[in-house]
């Protein structure tokens, strides 16, 4: 039997619950023990698999739009956000990401504006020193 492909919506909620999971620091385990599932059905929400349910989304205590910021459009649906284009999705895929997380919770820690300001400068220096 051929597999489906993935929705790309279900794709994009699925990795804001990881996300999300990731920001609290929980494990696929507790966080499927908050839900009254598996990890393994946690796990098929976050690669997409399955399809998230609104009602876990009220389980979750968080607002329903976290999961759907920066959502792919689909034709023939509203944004709802105003018809704003949406956030890339590598920004999405790297928050996911352990490094990404970890980085962005190191980054948001550093209290002096300009020496956060000074690290994204040396960064994109980095990338340009390694462009062709």
């Amino acid at each position: 039997m051929a597999k489906k492909p993935l929705n790309s919506i279900d794709k994009h909620v699925g990795s804001r619950v990881r996300t999300r999971r990731m920001m609290l620091g929980m494990s696929q385990t507790t966080l499927g023990d908050a839900l009254g599932i598996t990890f393994q059905q946690v796990q098929k929400y976050e690669k997409g698999t399955n399809r998230v349910s609104a009602s876990r989304c009220s389980t979750s205590r968080i607002s329903c739009k976290f999961f759907f910021e920066g959502a792919p459009h689909v034709p023939g649906q509203t944004t709802g956000n105003g018809g704003a284009a949406p956030s890339p999705a590598y920004v999405t895929e790297f928050l996911a990401s352990g490094d990404g997380l970890a980085l962005t919770k190191a980054f948001m820690r550093i209290q002096k504006r300009e020496l956060r300001r000074r690290i994204v400068d040396l960064v994109e220096e980095i990338v340009d020193d390694d462009e062709p």
